[in-house]
């Protein structure tokens, strides 16, 4: 019998009429696979994952397919964003087993969870011989299967296992510009970000290399960034008439995406525009920031004000069918229609052409000229050109919101509510759009009523009023990097009380003396068959990486030397080992924050909240920023308020200088 009718995830419940008999991951399932002693298969996937959708079409729904399946197997369905950690154990096994890894991850594994074979994707008649061959060994000879488990086993706990070294020593500022120079051998130059396909956006990458270029003031690396940013921009992984970034692109160009789009992605990619056009004022960056921002207000906000997850990859074409990318690409009749007496133009600034081709006629819209070139090309100023090009968007909405949308994902998890938070707060600092800190509180607040419980612990999802899995160490590490971005610039000190809460909570119940990091599952869950140490960077940071970033800012602002030591050795041990600097990316960000460079900046005073707007609209990724308009018992702001004047107190490594009220003398400094 299929059981996941009964889940609220919409990826299980999109396989609840299967007849597969799917069963949840959960303690029943496990000691059921026991009692049995039959093989487990364990199925993770997403919502919005294309190719889940394919396998599921093509195996799952088929009868002959779910008889083997049934037969012989308790078969498990796992929503890879509901349980990470269950994903990231058996992603490592996959890793070790075929060198490579991705979604849908199928696995077969022991009665007792430990591993034997996996894969990701599999055509119908692969999957049904693979698993009547593994069926038949676990019969005839168990003993071999149970070795070859036990081998991968020791494997998979063996990556686990990090080197707590212990020593003490300054870190090496001069290794972190080597790994920058190795890391430009991969740089594509001519459209931005790696030189692979597929290429995926890795925020915290272009986040770390803008603050390395400003503070180096490697002019290079600086217009890469840029080139990134703006190639990215033109599409077509960013919807321009819509707003919002997909996941990632399937070619060089970030021209055909992968369409789904992921709220963790287009928070993180705000907060990286948001910065980036602090520096460059580059108007694209903000229509980004904004069009961005209107979509997820308009489709993944909830009336509560929290977030979704996703939209989905697939949506219903003509003949309503599910198919990929169907919402959002167009044909040349479509766009004369549409388009009308300018569709020449608007071919020159879309691509409607070889370059802008995706599949059967199909077309995804991006730019690779800049408007000002094209402007000026075709007698126009580009001021009309801008305004036509807004135009012809709006148009292309209207038409596109009479198809059918893809299909949403209406859970909503702590970890991505925390950077879309954060990618708000950090758009109010470039722009100043006072909404954007509204929304970004009333999230704050969302999360705060709704997943954070009275007994001190974070719940990691939520939907229809419910949240039922305990919290995992990316939303403690994540929420609280969001909280300090919302104290820097509200300087309400209950969001740094908060943040102190969560990270005190994590010491107790994440925090492993041994290895010196945190575990991703707290000690009050039920263990897997490995422990797992989130220590690399990915499309999201890991939440080892944030956790010690987090650790330096708190132990600035409550003078914590337990903090900052804890952070310091995190790093210490993170940097030897470091090959792959792109998996490494917010450890080499932090530590900068461990240079002579760095600076502590207070403001205290009546006008402490004027300033600070400012400050928060300038690129100062090098300043910890805190401030008071009344007296504090932060202990870093702790007797520095004045009611008459407003004082500035600028510090570095635990020493201040005197006092002053000139702010463009503090800009000065700080420049």
């Amino acid at each position: 019998m299929n059981e996941l009718s009964q889940e609220s995830s919409p990826y299980l419940l999109q396989h609840a009429n299967n007849p597969v008999n799917w069963k949840a991951w959960n303690p029943t399932s496990l000691v059921e696979a026991q009692q049995e002693n039959k093989l487990i298969i364990v199925s993770i996937g997403y919502s919005a994952c294309h190719w889940c959708h394919v396998m599921e079409h093509e195996s799952f729904e088929d009868q002959e397919v779910a008889n083997v399946m049934n037969s012989n197997f308790i078969n498990i369905k796992v929503d890879r964003e509901e349980r990470p950690d269950v994903d990231a154990v058996y992603m490592k096994a996959v890793q070790i087993m075929i060198r490579r890894g991705g979604w849908p991850l199928n696995i077969v594994t022991l009665p007792d969870g430990r591993p034997v074979w996996g894969g990701t994707y599999f055509k119908k008649e692969d999957w049904i011989q693979s698993l009547n061959q593994l069926q038949e060994l676990y019969q005839t000879t168990p003993e071999k299967v149970i070795e070859y488990a036990e081998k991968l086993h020791q494997g998979i706990q063996s990556i686990s296992i990090i080197q707590n070294t212990k020593v003490e020593t300054v870190i090496n500022q001069e290794e972190i510009s080597r790994l920058v120079a190795n890391w430009k051998e991969d740089f594509d130059m001519d459209f931005g970000g790696m030189a692979r396909s597929p290429k995926f956006m890795m925020p915290n990458n272009y986040h770390f290399l803008l603050r390395f270029a400003f503070q180096k003031k490697d002019m290079t690396l600086f217009d890469f960034v840029n080139l990134t940013l703006t190639r990215m921009a033109y599409g077509g992984i960013f919807d321009t008439v819509d707003g919002g970034f997909s996941r990632y692109s399937v070619d060089n160009k970030w021209h055909v995406p992968h369409f789904e789009k992921m709220l963790y992605d287009n928070g993180q990619l705000v907060s990286l525009y948001s910065d980036a056009y602090k520096l460059t004022e580059n108007p694209l960056y903000k229509e980004v920031i904004e069009k961005t921002l209107s979509f997820v207000e308009r489709e993944l906000m909830n009336p509560e004000g929290g977030f979704y997850c996703a939209l989905d990859a697939d949506s219903l074409n003509k003949e309503n069918h599910l198919e990929e990318g169907a919402f959002y690409v167009w044909t040349i009749p479509e766009l004369k229609t549409i388009i009308g007496a300018d569709f020449e133009l608007f071919s020159e600034v879309f691509n409607i052409n070889t370059f802008g081709l995706w599949e059967d006629e199909n077309y995804v819209l991006i730019q690779n000229k800049s408007l000002n070139d094209i402007a000026i090309k075709n007698n126009y100023t580009v001021s009309d050109l801008k305004n036509k090009k807004k135009l012809w968007e709006k148009a292309l909405r209207i038409e596109r919101e009479k198809r059918s949308k893809p299909r949403l994902d209406d859970k909503s998890l702590t970890s991505w509510n925390a950077l879309m938070l954060k990618g708000y707060v950090d758009a109010y600092k470039a722009l100043e759009n006072p909404t954007y800190l509204e929304l970004a509180t009333k999230n704050a607040q969302f999360i705060i009523t709704n997943l954070w419980s009275i007994e001190g612990y974070l719940w990691h999802n939520y939907k229809n009023k419910k949240s039922t899995i305990n919290g995992y160490l990316e939303d403690y590490s994540l929420l609280i990097a969001a909280l300090i971005s919302l104290y820097e610039v509200t300087f309400d000190e209950k969001w740094l009380i908060n943040a102190k809460q969560l990270m005190d909570y994590s010491f107790e119940h994440f925090y492993d003396k041994d290895s010196g990091y945190f575990t991703f599952t707290s000690n009050l869950d039920e263990a897997l068959i490995a422990p797992h140490f989130e220590t690399e960077d990915n499309v999201i940071p890991a939440s080892n990486s944030v956790m010690a970033k987090n650790l330096f800012h708190l132990s600035i602002y409550f003078e914590n030397s337990h903090y900052e030591k804890t952070s310091q050795q995190m790093l210490q041990n993170i940097l030897p080992n470091i090959s792959y600097p792109s998996a490494y990316s917010n450890w080499m960000d932090l530590a900068l924050s461990f240079s002579e460079e760095n600076k502590e900046l207070a403001i205290c005073g009546n006008l402490a909240l004027d300033y600070s707007k400012q400050l928060n609209k300038l690129y100062f990724p090098n300043i910890v920023l805190a401030g008071t308009k009344k007296e504090s018992n932060l202990p870093f702001l702790k007797n520095r308020f004045k009611e008459t004047e407003t004082l500035f107190y600028l510090c570095e490594n635990k020493a201040c200088l005197a006092p002053v009220t000139d702010f463009q003398q503090i800009i000065k400094n700080l420049q």
